[in-house]
């Protein structure tokens, strides 16, 4: 599997990358072998970029992954996580964390915290979890509603630990582009993970993320190519961004997957192949939550995706951009 630099630094990943959120019990329960086997697997396929973060089931993700890896050679994968919001223990663990989208149970509460001081304890908490000496990559996660303290502390807070050699790359992760493009702009991030917005039905990226990534010499991470589902197998009841796709949705979706298969090409693979196809993007991460769902993943980021597809999409007005 290629392998890129985010930016100019020296951290690698490979172009098909891991996220966790599924493992740390993503809406449904995962059992421990099941998450053990998805990183099994992910790594058998190649995979040596694994994302993860405190949000994902209050810890789970990150001490599943942690324990799941701790066989491995440290220097031969990327590990990220991500920092904005601390996990304070709750002093009765008497419901569930479902509201936040996690089957877990509630033994803990997020607090929202960009401070410097809140960024290196939330590195140090997810050290211990993870059951590693080092993060490769930090992100500051969803500071959408923080974008002030954000700027002000927890982005200075890491070019500090990246400048001691504690995290090696650093960034931030949103579904949005605007404050990301900002990041890009106004600071030294060397990568932005972005969420949804570059993709077979949204590519609001290449407005200005995209291209000023690529001028700056910076590394872009896209997640969300499935838009949460319903790139993946559009029917009636798909999700797209986490809520029920609309009917308009629907159909644009259902015209790129019969354009796919009439070059031989299931969607899910033209949904993997777009992203790459831009210089500044360094790696696509897929959520997964099963070693089946991770092979599919790895299977699909193998497919060749011919150009007249991207061609015949274009044409029929599906798809911008110059993907090859």
């Amino acid at each position: 599997m290629r392998q890129n630099t985010l930016g100019r630094g020296e951290v690698g990943v490979s172009e098909l990358s891991f996220g966790s959120a599924g493992i740390g019990n993503l809406y449904t329960p995962v059992e421990p072998d099941q998450a053990a086997a998805a990183v099994d697997a992910a790594w058998d396929a190649g995979i040596r970029y694994f994302d993860t973060a405190p949000h994902y089931g209050l810890g789970l993700a990150e001490r599943r992954l942690g324990e799941a890896l701790r066989s491995r050679p440290r220097a031969e994968y990327t590990l990220s996580t991500k920092v904005g919001r601390l996990l304070e223990p709750l002093p009765f663990a008497d419901g569930d964390d479902q509201d936040n989208g996690f089957a877990v149970r509630a033994t803990h509460r997020r607090v929202w915290d960009f401070s410097a001081d809140g960024v290196r304890r939330s590195i140090d908490d997810s050290l211990e979890r993870l059951g590693t000496d080092r993060i490769d990559t930090v992100y500051l996660h969803d500071p959408d509603d923080h974008v002030a303290e954000a700027f002000g502390q927890a982005y200075p807070a890491l070019e500090r630990l990246r400048a001691e050699g504690v995290v090696g790359a650093i960034g931030a992760g949103m579904n949005q582009t605007a404050v990301l493009t900002r990041f890009l702009r106004d600071t030294d991030v060397d990568v932005v993970l972005c969420a949804g917005r570059y993709t077979l039905l949204d590519q609001s990226a290449l407005a200005e993320l995209l291209p000023e990534a690529a001028e700056r010499g910076r590394s872009v991470i896209v997640g969300g190519v499935f838009n949460s589902g319903l790139l993946a197998d559009p029917r009636p009841g798909a999700t797209y961004d986490y809520a029920a796709a609309p009917p308009a949705l629907l159909e644009r979706a259902l015209r790129i997957k019969s354009v796919a298969e009439r070059h031989g090409v299931p969607l899910r693979a033209a949904a993997i192949a777009y992203p790459l196809s831009h210089p500044a993007v360094a790696s696509v991460l897929v959520g997964t939550r099963s070693a089946g769902e991770v092979q599919d993943a790895a299977d699909m980021y193998g497919r060749t995706v011919p150009g007249a597809l991207w061609d015949e999409l274009r044409a029929e007005g599906l798809l911008e951009g110059d993907a090859r």
